[in-house]
């Protein structure tokens, strides 16, 4: 049997690169919008041409429930697991025409005898595999109790990893060339205008490849499909665990289904006006709030180096750290560093990059040790400041087809895990402004305020600017609920990704929501609080929940070893 001990430890490992990735955190920040255009049409009544079948004015759907085929999963370490894919509608307006591939897995019940149902799973993005995520978390996502009682079940929503994905390219290589090409963001006037020229390329490519797909991509949709599989599981009402852009999909959930949620627990969440943002002409990395969370969880990270000091924290060997990283930055900005890699070569490394890296690290505090050192690394390489005679040694940083399916069939294009997963949701769940070229503008008023991690995420809307693509089923509000379930919503203090801010005013919108605050850093409770953990088993196992309660995280950065941030994952995710 596993230790309690060692499930933490692997889950902190796994969490230490999955959190990096969580809600617009792990590709080129260039890569993660919102539609521009005009705004998606409410679901308040029944759309137009329903032909019988589809949506409600209350979100129902009336489509084919379908069958799950479960068998083996394919992979080394995966016996645990059963896999499936189904057929759900592509258009729920039209149950009986076209249809999108479905992929799952499970994790069954450890107490078959004790099995109350399935529990529900997204670990955010959008663009997250559900699929390969669970595979890599595993039972570890939650505490032994809950799962001797629930079958853990993962899916990857329409458009994302093997669920009929939004590619936009002809395939991974065409992709990552690209991208190898694509700053985290724009730092000086004549990038912003060959930057904005990049995002073209990739809106107007992900539309010729993927258009279809993204236009049916929608959070709502997404809903509706976990409403078929709830039911395909044989589950009166949905059991749910959402983390990051997972609340945006619960809420909506919610919103669409109000009478069949059973339980959710909602950790890291968004303002769900400000991720539609119906009649906003705000920018959407301004909306959501990440420049102000990152730049408040990144003043703790060097207030508690100093308070750590040189035998400790590398940075406050080389003076005051937030300091030194100011130093470093400027000096990255005149001229990027050759940073020596573990296989002996050499990495360019600029001010972007290392704005985009502090973003991602932030996320997992028990990784600060890891950022502490890159920097201190930096620092040095970059000239910014001279290192110490004793430094420490640094370490390795149903219609005819659509254009894009035909390509598929003649074999010119192929299916892969692509950005156009990440983009697909966000471009037709969201506005943006509609005109690119008042970015660099806007852009430097949030950096003005958030220095540095203003101009890192203010970008985030630009792709979607030039992507052909709209859902009319997609739903952005209105966002205040009926339903009668209590839900379990958690908020972590200093949260890079969705500010803690927001998380009393997402409880706010829920007749009985019960917020849980952890007293600690980083972005969502995945492998940071045993006491979190305990209070979603007594949610979720005995239907108990005090509201107003608060945990202490395990980890205190700079006080434990830390796990290298990318250790354990191989395929990135949203």
């Amino acid at each position: 049997m596993t230790s309690r001990s060692t499930t933490t430890r692997a889950v902190r490992a796994a969490a230490s690169t999955l959190a990096a990735v969580l809600l617009l955190g792990g590709v080129p920040a260039a890569a993660v919008a919102g539609p521009g255009g005009d705004p998606p049409r409410e679901t308040g009544s029944a759309p137009s041409g329903s032909g019988g079948g589809g949506p409600t004015a209350a979100g129902q759907v009336d489509a084919p429930v379908p069958e799950i085929p479960w068998g083996p999963c394919d992979g080394e370490g995966l016996e645990a697991f059963d896999c499936a894919s189904v057929e759900v509608p592509t258009d729920y307006d039209r149950p009986d025409g076209r249809t999108t591939t479905i992929a799952l897995t499970r994790l069954p019940a450890t107490d078959p005898d004790a099995r109350v149902g399935s529990l529900f799973t997204n670990f955010g993005g959008p663009g997250g595999p559900g699929v390969a995520n669970l595979h890599l978390l595993g039972g570890s996502i939650v505490a032994p109790e809950v799962h001797a009682e629930y079958d853990l079940v993962g899916f990857d929503p329409r458009a994302v990893g093997t669920s009929d994905p939004a590619t936009c390219f002809r395939d991974a290589e065409r992709e990552n060339a690209f991208f190898a090409d694509v700053p985290a963001f724009p730092a000086t006037g004549r990038d912003e205008v060959r930057f904005l020229g990049q995002m073209a390329v990739l809106g107007a490519s992900c539309s010729v490849f993927s258009a279809d797909r993204i236009s049916s991509s929608s959070t709502a949709n997404v809903a509706r499909d976990m409403d078929l599989l709830r039911q395909a599981v044989g589950d009166e009402k949905l059991t749910y665990l959402g983390y990051s852009y997972g609340t945006v999909l619960g809420a909506t959930y919610a919103a669409l289904f109000p009478d069949r949620v059973g339980s959710m627990v909602l950790d890291g969440t968004m303002d769900v006006d400000a991720w539609s943002g119906v009649g906003s002409d705000e920018l959407l990395g301004a909306r959501i709030g990440q420049a102000a969370g990152s730049t408040e969880t990144f003043g703790e990270f060097v207030r508690l180096c100093q308070e750590a000091g040189p035998s400790t924290c590398a940075l406050a060997s080389l003076g005051d750290p937030a300091e030194v990283v100011e130093a470093t930055y400027a000096a990255l900005r005149e001229e990027p560093v050759e940073a020596p890699m573990p296989d002996g070569s050499t990495a360019e490394i600029g001010y972007p990059d290392t704005v985009g890296l502090v973003f991602q690290y932030l996320y997992e505090p028990v990784a600060w040790g890891d950022l502490d050192l890159t920097l201190a690394q930096l620092a040095v390489l970059s000239g910014a400041v001279e290192a110490p005679p004793a430094a420490r040694q640094p370490r390795a940083l149903g219609a005819a087809p659509s254009l894009g399916e035909l390509l598929r069939r003649a074999g010119y294009a192929e299916d892969y895990p692509s950005i156009g997963g990440s983009l697909a949701s966000l471009c037709v769940d969201t506005t943006t402004p509609g005109r690119p070229w008042q970015y660099p503008a806007k852009v430097d008023a949030l950096d003005a305020q958030y220095p540095h991690f203003g101009r890192l995420r203010g970008w985030v809307g630009a792709p979607c600017e030039f992507i052909a693509a709209h859902d009319e089923d997609a739903f952005t509000g209105p966002w205040d609920q009926t339903t009668e379930a209590p839900v379990l919503v958690i908020g972590t203090r200093y949260d890079p990704a969705t500010p803690y801010g927001f998380t009393q005013p997402y409880a706010d919108r829920w007749p009985d929501a019960r917020v849980l605050t952890v007293e600690g850093w980083g972005h969502t409770i995945l492998g940071k609080s045993a006491c979190a953990e305990e209070a979603v088993a007594r949610y979720l196992v005995d239907g108990e929940a005090t509201d107003g309660a608060t945990c202490a995280q395990d980890v205190v950065p700079f006080e434990s070893p830390t796990v290298p941030l990318g250790e354990t994952l191989t395929t990135p995710m949203m």
